[in-house]
């Protein structure tokens, strides 16, 4: 179980908890791939997605994740809203609680918010954290860590020996800093590449190594996961021009061929193809980001089942 009852952060999960989710998304998928699509194991319970920043995977990931397990999803989204009027994180998170709410799933642009709410008193609710500011997100660390392992299954249960290359925008990364903590937890060396300028201070008490060459990397990695830039939050020039982004930090289709010959190229999306990584590398065959969303769905399912202690799993029976 995850004991804290909320997922806020990686180091919410202990080692053994971290596998305890990639086992329980590895056994809904072992089911929900046969007869039953949909389980009972959330029948009656409800889950909020309350997202004040813009989502199109993160936030379908979750709702699918919620409605397979047969809870009823309640989408709240900032735009339209009382929020634009000035209500508080607080008051919108009572009120939803107050219509049942039993799951809160937050995204939030400020560093903290999920953890403000789970730990201020405020609601009796478990809380996900779906992405906080520059942060963390979690459950895509969790996916990727996921999708990682099914692609090695020699590292079923320990991650040694593989080496993961991050790269891009890690300054602005919350799917980084995630994924930092997980993948090195389970074992994996990870090496942060990027230009100095998108390299966040402090990055020396990550447990990781820092490279500026893509070029020099590239042969060592096992998985290669291309970061987007976050144009969105820069206010200031972080590197000359975006096709000399693309020239020194962009997967192409040479750096391709130069991975090892098992290597995986993955993605958090959304991308920008022709910046950080080129249509030809995001559609070739190996690359795993659509299967990145699909286990997405999995790896959220269970921790949902996890966190609200749903009835046992049922492992053969009718569509619900």
């Amino acid at each position: 179980m995850i004991t804290s009852g909320h997922l806020l952060s990686i180091n919410d999960l202990t080692r053994d908890g971290a596998f305890e989710v990639l086992d329980t998304a590895r056994e809904l998928s072992r089911i929900t791939d046969g007869a039953i699509k949909k389980l009972p194991t959330l029948r009656g319970r409800t889950v909020v997605n309350l997202f004040f920043e813009d989502s199109t995977r993160t936030r379908l990931s979750f709702e699918a994740a919620a409605k397979r397990l047969s809870a009823d999803v309640i989408n709240f989204s900032a735009k339209g809203s009382s929020v634009s009027k000035g209500e508080s994180l607080k008051d919108t998170a009572q009120t939803l609680e107050a219509m049942g709410a039993e799951l809160v799933i937050v995204r939030h642009g400020s560093s903290g918010a999920a953890a403000r709410l789970a730990q201020s008193g405020w609601i009796k609710s478990h809380v996900v954290n779906a992405g906080d500011g520059m942060h963390e997100h979690p459950t895509q660390a969790l996916l990727d860590a996921y999708t990682i392992r099914e692609h090695f299954p020699e590292h079923d249960r320990d991650f040694t020996g593989l080496r993961i290359g991050i790269v891009g925008d890690i300054l602005h990364s919350r799917v980084a800093r995630s994924n930092a903590l997980l993948l090195t937890s389970l074992g994996a060396q990870v090496v942060l590449i990027a230009p100095p300028t998108l390299i966040p201070i402090g990055v020396s008490s990550w447990p990781v190594e820092i490279s500026y060459d893509l070029d020099a990397e590239i042969e060592s990695l096992d998985a290669i996961m291309m970061l987007r830039v976050q144009s969105e939050r820069m206010n200031d020039a972080f590197f000359p021009s975006e096709r000399e982004y693309a020239r020194g930090y962009g997967l192409g289709a040479e750096r391709v061929n130069a991975m090892k010959e098992r290597a995986i190229i993955m993605h958090p999306g959304p991308m920008n193809r022709g910046l950080e990584i080129s249509a030809s590398s995001a559609d070739s065959e190996r690359s795993v980001i659509l299967e990145q969303v699909s286990n997405g769905v999995l790896v959220r399912m269970a921790v949902l089942y996890l966190l609200m202690g749903g009835t046992a799993i049922p492992t053969e029976g009718v569509l619900v």
